[in-house]
């Protein structure tokens, strides 16, 4: 794009036209990845990714190509990123036990970071000394080695015994998860943050090759591979540093390392220079990138993760594909040294953010899916059958109120995380020991989704709601349908009880 168009915003819109896809694209894209085979979903997303490298190889050798079609390849590109990246993120949860996830996740991003450093230098070589065509179609090639790899790799995985939910239930009940999950939201926030501030980094780094160092592909790759490198060694250094100091504040230096890169670029005219920042900022950027993934996986049911992971992505993604277009807009309109100061302070304003958006430390949990066994009832209900109510009764005595009211907090949470609606809690007047948990699902099979969704974790209140019990039988779950009082729909109200879960 830099030796075809002489527009700054092009050039950083490469970036964005990538990460855009992701932004739209991932929400869907997770709720496939929950609902079907995810290793076919990696294999189709990369099906989309050889596509695009194929067709700027030929388009390259027929000489036709231009400013658009590289920008639209890139979002076709993106595409496949889009589809990909929940799928396989989630597929970790699925191979491996959960305490060995943050280990995983870290290898993988060295991984992709050693061919970030790799990958560019071998193609800033090519590019000048045997043209783009040959650049083109060594990647095109290279995109072949992941669909081999999942052809041949097969992984076990636990399957639900319910069907497949809609796509729009899917997607509504993912992003329901996500907005009561705190920990989650505080993640995703900061990522975004983080990604609108550090993708000046790359998106700026062809110009700053261009303008100030007057160089090209060679020092283009030389560059990059500083980032790799400084990726490489953040990430065989992040488990000591997770033990030496908290995940937030291995976050905020992140991003304060991310800064000094972004003002050593806007003021150096050093290879030298340039390469020991961009290492910097390599190291800044795994270290957040890596703890953010992990926080948003293991704060994730099995259920729902390839969700959560997709909205992170989404916003992370709109977050770097806006900041592509502002700090560009921001280097054609004034220059390149106050976008990259412009971007420096925005990342120290994202380190000072993690006093009131704090990354929670990573905490092992069940989150596998519990065992449960659909009650027996005196209806044969159809799935859509519903709405469903379901009630518990208690009894409390009074020196257990404020425990039984904490109890009921964390039950109300992890109920309405998993598909519970209008949830209540009564107190009766009459009997003032006597309390009431109320809520709806809209069918049968909801409820039942519902009960899957539960994880071991999560029913850790009921144990505590049992032991501040005061009754001579333990609380049992009533079941009810509703019925319409219309008499063209009138039916009989079914009323069914199953013991404590």
């Amino acid at each position: 794009m830099v030796t075809i168009s002489a527009s700054d915003l092009m050039v950083a819109l490469v970036q964005a036209a990538s990460t855009l896809p992701v932004f739209f694209l991932s929400v869907l894209a997770g709720a496939i990845a929950d609902n079907f085979s995810r290793r076919w979903v990696m294999f189709a997303g990369h099906c989309l990714i050889a596509s695009a490298s194929t067709t700027l190889m030929i388009s390259v050798g027929l000489g036709f190509v231009s400013p658009w079609l590289i920008l639209g390849l890139g979002f076709l590109a993106g595409c496949g990123f889009a589809l990909t990246d929940p799928a396989w993120h989630a597929s970790v949860g699925d191979i491996l036990h959960k305490r060995e996830i943050p280990a995983a996740v870290t290898l993988m991003s060295v991984g992709y970071n050693i061919v970030r450093s790799v990958g560019p230098a071998l193609g800033g070589v090519i590019l000048a000394f045997f043209g783009p065509l040959a650049a083109f179609a060594l990647a095109a090639l290279s995109d072949l080695a992941p669909l081999g790899a999942i052809w041949r790799t097969k992984w076990q995985v636990r399957s639900s015994p319910l069907p497949r939910e809609r796509m729009t239930m899917a997607i509504h009940d993912g992003v329901r998860f996500t907005a009561l999950s705190s920990e989650i939201r505080v993640a995703i926030a900061r990522a975004t943050l983080f990604g609108l501030a550090s993708i000046s980094i790359l998106a700026l780094l062809p110009l700053v090759v261009r303008d100030q160092l007057r160089s090209g592909p060679i020092v283009y790759g030389i560059l990059l591979a500083g980032f790799g490198m400084g990726a490489f060694i953040a990430g065989m250094s992040n488990g000591f540093l997770r033990r030496i100091t908290s995940q937030n504040r291995l976050v905020a230096c992140a991003s304060v390392a991310c800064a000094a890169c972004c003002l050593s670029l806007a003021l150096t005219s050093s290879v030298a220079v340039a390469a020991i920042s961009l290492a910097f900022g390599g190291a800044g950027w795994l270290v957040t990138w890596t703890g953010i993934d992990v926080s948003v996986q293991l704060a994730s049911p099995r259920w729902v993760v390839g969700r959560t992971l997709s909205i992170y992505y989404a916003l992370s993604a709109g977050g770097m594909a806006a900041g592509s277009w502002i700090w560009g807009s921001v280097a054609q309109n004034y220059s390149l040294p106050w976008a990259l100061e412009g971007a420096a302070g925005a990342l120290l304003l994202v380190a000072a953010a993690g006093i009131v958006l704090p990354v929670r430390p990573w905490e092992e949990t069940d989150q596998e899916s519990s065992d449960f066994r659909a009650p027996e009832l005196a209806l044969d209900l159809k799935p859509r059958s519903g709405p469903i109510v379901a009630k518990v009764d208690y009894s409390i005595s009074e020196k257990n109120i404020d425990a039984f009211l904490g109890c009921m907090r964390t039950k109300r949470h992890a109920l309405s995380r998993a598909g519970a609606r209008n949830w209540t809690l009564q107190r009766n007047l009459q009997t003032p020991s006597l309390w009431t948990e109320t809520f709806r699902t809209p069918t049968w099979m909801d409820f039942l989704r519902l009960n899957h969704r539960l994880t071991a974790a999560d029913k850790e209140a009921d144990e505590h709601l049992l032991a501040l019990h005061d009754g001579e039988l333990p609380p049992r779950t009533v079941l009810s349908i509703e019925r319409t009082t219309e008499a063209a729909r009138t039916r009989a109200l079914t009323v069914f009880s199953r013991p404590p879960r």
